[in-house]
């Protein structure tokens, strides 16, 4: 009787032991999160980046997963609903208990999931450009800041001799703070006040006769004018075909954009756009191994040899990529061990260059400026001689070019420190 009471206790501790084991160790598989538009105004854009996430996560598993097991993608669809990418964001953590995101494209959608993520501890890698003025523990910034893309696409610009400036967005918060922080940089090396016309649209904004009319007039002073376009999604392209109809080519006034890439120019008729510009970290045409590797992957993977590839995709890449080593490195997927495994992270680039994770949360990253051409790809006119360091905090505006980031730094560890008040303030710490 006692041996049979013996064994019992034995198979019961055994039998709690295996469900606590099950307990920290809920599945077989890392899940991984993508949280982009697959519907709406802004598909146009971010359909390709859940693609890029199911062609890394397919790479991984070839080459044997993670930490022994195999990754599996959860896909959901926040239609370009702003609100809807927060209901998203907490379905990925708490029911699909997914172990990282890579999701978001607008900033007003990055806004929208930041106290969620924040709130249950998630681990979101964001990777298209922005406005900055943010650095949150629990995200991470892939995408270029403004001085990784718009203070150099001006500075081009104005070598360029242009004196005039049109700055035109879509109305939500990255084309406005970065208009905001440009308006500042363009009044800080002597452009008057009347010589800078500011412009913003809702999204999917078709009607662009009366905008570009105005563009017309504000540029037929004599002085050389040139569009900054904040202009994000499917509005895109009517903007610039009212362009071609008004007679408006990159030889009278050219455009210069920050949201517009080759997946955007697929499949449209480019030739209003021959010559206008456009500032990213990546181009196709970006002469590499690494990229040459990158193309030939992704069209693989996507079963079309037309398909083309955009900085967004490689922000991605390198995301993903860095967000593997890190995994690897602390043999964990739990974000408060991956997140200070990332820092000093350095891996190859698509352009030829070296991508390094700062304490910031952010990249450095070379600059580039591509001249569109007639088969949609981007002849690259300039760049950066190296990487530049990404800049959580402007230092054009007063009240954030005395705040910094540093995650990694013990006496500072938060994203907004004061360095005069030798403070962390605001929501991002």
């Amino acid at each position: 009787m006692k041996k049979h009471s013996l064994l019992s206790i034995c198979l019961l501790t055994l039998s709690l032991f295996s469900l606590s084991a099950q307990a920290d160790d809920h599945s077989d598989t890392i899940k991984v999160g993508v949280l982009h538009s697959l519907s709406g105004t802004m598909a146009i854009s971010e359909t390709t980046l859940k693609d890029t996430v199911l062609m890394m996560i397919e790479e991984q598993n070839k080459a044997g997963g993670l930490l022994g097991k195999k990754l599996e993608a959860v896909v959901v669809d926040p239609a370009s609903d702003w609100p809807l990418f927060a209901e998203k964001m907490r379905e990925l953590i708490e029911v699909h208990e997914v172990d990282v995101i890579f999701g978001c494209w607008t900033s007003v959608s990055r806004k929208s999931v930041l106290p969620v993520v924040e709130e249950l501890n998630g681990l979101l890698f964001y990777p298209v450009q922005y406005e900055g003025e943010e650095s949150s523990k629990n995200v991470f910034y892939t995408g270029a800041s403004p001085n990784q893309q718009a203070i150099p696409a001006v500075d081009y610009l104005m070598d360029q001799g242009v004196k005039r400036w049109v700055l035109a967005g879509t109305d939500y918060v990255y084309p406005r703070t970065t208009n905001k922080i440009l308006e500042s940089y363009l009044k800080l090396k002597g452009v008057a006040a009347k010589d800078i016309m500011i412009n913003y649209t809702p999204f999917g904004h078709s009607d662009w006769q009366t905008i570009v009319s105005d563009i017309k007039s504000f540029g037929s002073t004599g002085k050389k004018t040139a569009v900054v376009s904040t202009i994000n999604g499917d509005a895109n392209v009517p903007f610039y075909k009212e362009l071609g109809n008004q007679g408006l080519s990159a030889d009278n006034i050219p455009v210069v954009a920050f949201s517009v890439g080759e997946e955007e120019l697929s499949g449209i008729d480019t030739t209003p756009l021959v010559g206008h510009l456009a500032a990213w970290n990546y181009f196709q045409s970006a002469e590499s191994d690494t990229n040459d590797t990158f193309i030939e992957t992704w069209q693989s993977f996507i079963g079309d040899d037309s398909r083309v590839t955009n900085d967004p995709m490689e922000a991605t890449y390198i995301g993903f990529k860095m967000w593997a080593e890190a995994v690897s490195k602390v043999d964990s997927t739990e974000v408060d061990k991956v997140r200070p495994a990332m820092y000093g992270l350095s891996l190859p680039n698509l352009t030829g260059g070296t991508a390094v994770m700062n304490s910031n949360h952010h990249l450095s990253k070379p600059v580039l400026i591509g001249e569109i051409q007639d088969d949609g790809q981007f002849e690259i006119v300039w760049q950066t001689e190296g990487e530049v360091v990404g800049d959580a905090w402007t230092d054009f505006l007063p009240e954030s070019a005395v705040i910094v980031s540093d995650w990694a730094d013990p006496a500072i560890n938060c994203g907004n420190y004061n360095t005069e008040t030798k403070k962390c303030s605001g929501q991002n710490f």
